[in-house]
């Protein structure tokens, strides 16, 4: 185990490491029910979608843990799988097995550009106050996520307002963000998986600890052939490049997947793992100078690069690394022991769907809230009172939440970076790969204002 994941060296032990995994799975299982319910709008069978969702995490997460050794889960990314239904099969008419075909080319696109060591020249180029900045607004992001999950803030009178805390939900909510503050005030280890644990057990008797309504692995795996595969059929890939007239909507919309794929997961790994020292700076000396892939950095970027491909195959959108791995990190996760944990749990998910689903969102929230409490300290790296430093850093950060997305917070960053060099005549400090990526954004911005 020591040999394996060299715990010592990276200052854990097997029972932190155990925490943080279950508490990285509590964290993310949402994503076993809602995906499916997504994705299953489409005309893709629920059970298929939902044993993909299990197996793309499991084969993800562990290739994450045991080839990078770095404590990241990954599944089926939110955002992408809504953009895949609504906008890619019901907005632009792709059928399921063509937009899913174009998640398949979106990996493939993104191992070489990680293979080329293109998406870490792109890490490599963000200046050190957005990089701060992106930790910071990936720490407002997770704690919004916890907040709209449970419906603490709402949207009812059509600007965003506290919701009244006159439900069971919200009271028990409300009991286990009080709860995890005060654990982890006092240092006890493992408050945040305690606080998980304790706050679903409270919703027994308030009525929000409830198990849902799914199938059970037998039936799912009776209707998974209808997804695995189907991106080889006729329907799938062939058929994307038959009609020539759909063809340059189709690229559009591979080019807004991988590059919505690409900035998601730089912003987890630059927002989670600096500040935790995950990649500490002689993993960075060893991705600057090493050949292959040397580094944990390097590691990561294409175990998250395979994993879309990879669920692509079974049926599922984009499989990336998830922001709620941050919930693990902020309870000590610091090696890939983390994600072997976490993806036991995803594979034992498949047996127990029922009782998985009953962890509430309640439980889960305040957990989320905490961790983005810990993480917005990367603000204070920033000098705010340089207006220069100030405005990139604040609409990185803050677009995220608001966009409900990192990719669009981490282009806004990017553009509002560039707006400001420009005006203060410092051209030459911008890196042409950041000058690149910023024109990319505004191109993916326009493309997806034209889009029908």
């Amino acid at each position: 185990m020591e040999k394996l994941f060299k715990l010592k060296q990276n200052g854990t032990t097997v029972g932190t490491e155990v925490i943080a995994g279950i508490t990285t799975f509590f964290a993310m299982a949402y994503i076993i029910v809602v995906n499916p319910n997504i994705l299953s709008e489409t005309g893709m069978e629920w059970g298929a979608v939902f044993l993909a969702t299990i197996i793309s995490a499991v084969i993800g997460t562990l290739i994450m843990g045991l080839f990078a050794n770095v404590p990241y889960a990954q599944a089926p990314g939110m955002g992408l799988n809504a953009f895949f239904t609504y906008t890619v099969c019901f907005g632009l008419g792709f059928t399921w097995k063509q937009a899913m075909s174009m998640v398949f080319i979106c990996g493939l696109i993104n191992v070489l550009m990680t293979v080329t060591k293109i998406r870490k020249y792109i890490i490599k180029a963000i200046p050190t106050s957005l990089q701060h900045a992106i930790g910071g607004g990936i720490g407002i992001f997770v704690a919004y996520i916890g907040f709209l999950n449970i419906g603490f803030i709402n949207f009812g009178g059509g600007v965003p307002a506290m919701t009244y805390v006159n439900q069971p939900a919200l009271i028990l909510f409300v009991i286990g963000l009080i709860l995890i503050i005060v654990l982890q005030v006092l240092k006890v280890k493992g408050a945040i998986l305690i606080g998980i644990i304790v706050t679903t057990i409270i919703g027994i008797p308030m009525g929000v600890t409830a198990t849902g309504d799914t199938i059970s692995f037998t039936e799912a795996c009776k209707v998974l052939p209808t997804t695995f595969g189907a991106i080889f059929t006729a329907e799938g890939l062939p058929s994307l490049f038959t009609d020539m007239s759909k063809l340059p909507l189709a690229l559009i919309t591979i080019f807004a997947f991988s590059l919505s794929d690409t900035f998601d997961t730089i912003g987890t790994f630059i927002g989670t793992g600096r500040r935790s020292g995950i990649f500490s700076e002689e993993d960075e000396k060893a991705m600057e100078n090493g050949a292959g892939f040397k580094s944990k950095m390097d590691k990561a970027l294409f175990a998250d690069a395979t994993a879309t491909s990879i669920g692509a195959i079974f049926g599922t959108t984009n499989t990336t690394t998830f922001v709620e791995s941050a919930a693990g990190i902020g309870a000590g996760g610091r090696t890939g022991l983390t994600s072997v944990i976490t993806a036991l749990c995803f594979a034992l998910s498949a047996f127990l769907a029922t009782f998985i689903s009953a962890i509430p969102s309640a439980a889960t929230a305040p957990a989320l809230v905490v961790v983005g409490i810990m993480m917005v300290s990367s603000f204070k790296d920033i000098e705010w009172t340089d207006f220069e430093d100030a405005v990139p850093a604040f609409f990185a950060a803050i677009f995220m939440a608001l966009c409900y997305s990192i990719s669009y917070g981490i282009g806004t960053g990017f553009i509002a970076y560039c707006v400001v060099k420009i005006a203060k005549g410092k051209v030459k400090e911008i890196h042409p790969i950041l000058a690149v990526a910023t024109i990319l954004f505004i191109l993916n911005f326009v493309l997806l204002a034209l889009l029908p």
